[in-house]
């Protein structure tokens, strides 16, 4: 794809995304039943426990030929495979991200998020807790708004959970993401593929790299992902993509908690591109 992004706080092209699904992933997730998304409303899950996995999407597909019988994806308008844009937005000094980097029991992420299929836009804010809990907040505005401070007045709906005071955009991202909700338990496990940041005139790129991140009430629930992974030796690992993307983009920034995901990034994009 090409890169359309570079310009500071303005917001890509959602008509210039061209990228069609990973090689085999449409043929897979055409084996799974589907579930619309009205019918996700019952398993929203807006106060859980996430589950974070990064791995190769060759791994990626292995797994989902085990998962087919346990699982409905997400289909909407015949798409299972489906486009996001999001705007993360921080203080001048990036407060947001270095509370994130030093590793405050309660921060927040500050976004607003396009589901370009769907054609819809919500301002969300995400609070991680003390209990290691995400608790997520979010209301639905027109379109993506760089202007933070005039949402509440526009929509009419209070900022939740968290002073905004001060907030401007800080980093651009998408990607495509599948979305599977368990048919045995309260879960819903998303899998997050073609990674891009943008910020500044600049933009990288985590090709062949899958994010997977399984949503439960509890913890202790079961779920046949989780179980996959066991068995591919595959273990959980915290990954934030805001926090990611300005590690990329942003010079000058302390990373020193985050090197250890960097190298493991590193490491997994050169193994998937040595296997074709």
């Amino acid at each position: 794809m090409t890169a359309y992004y570079g310009w500071s706080a303005e917001r890509p092209d959602a008509a210039r995304i061209t990228d069609s699904a990973p090689l085999g992933i449409e043929r897979l997730l055409a084996a799974f039943q589907p579930i619309s998304l009205p019918e996700m409303d019952a398993v929203a899950l807006l106060d859980r426990v996430d589950t974070k996995y990064v791995l190769r999407e060759e791994q990626l597909y292995a797994v989902l030929q085990q998962l087919t019988g346990a699982y409905r994806v997400l289909d909407i308008k015949h798409t299972r495979v489906n486009h996001y844009q999001t705007l993360y937005f921080d203080t001048p000094d990036l407060t947001l991200y270095r509370q994130h980097h030093n590793g405050w029991g309660s921060r927040y992420k500050v976004r607003e998020r396009k589901y370009v299929e769907s054609d819809l836009a919500f301002f969300e804010v995400k609070r991680r807790t003390n209990q290691d809990r995400t608790v997520k907040s979010r209301f639905q505005i027109p379109d993506i708004e760089t202007a933070i401070d005039r949402l509440a007045g526009e929509n009419g709906e209070p900022i939740p959970a968290v002073d905004v005071t001060g907030l401007e955009p800080a980093l651009w991202n998408e990607f495509q993401r599948i979305t599977l909700v368990s048919k045995r338990s309260p879960e819903r496990l998303t899998l997050d593929l073609n990674l891009r940041f943008a910020w500044g005139g600049a933009y990288e790129a985590l090709p062949g790299i899958a994010i997977a991140e399984v949503k439960q009430a509890q913890a202790s629930q079961p779920s046949e992902f989780v179980q996959q992974m066991r068995r591919l030796g595959i273990r959980p690992t915290s990954f934030s993509k805001y926090c990611v993307g300005v590690c990329m983009l942003y010079d000058g920034v302390k990373t020193n908690n985050f090197k250890s995901r960097l190298r493991l990034v590193n490491k997994l994009m050169q193994k998937e591109a040595s296997h074709g």
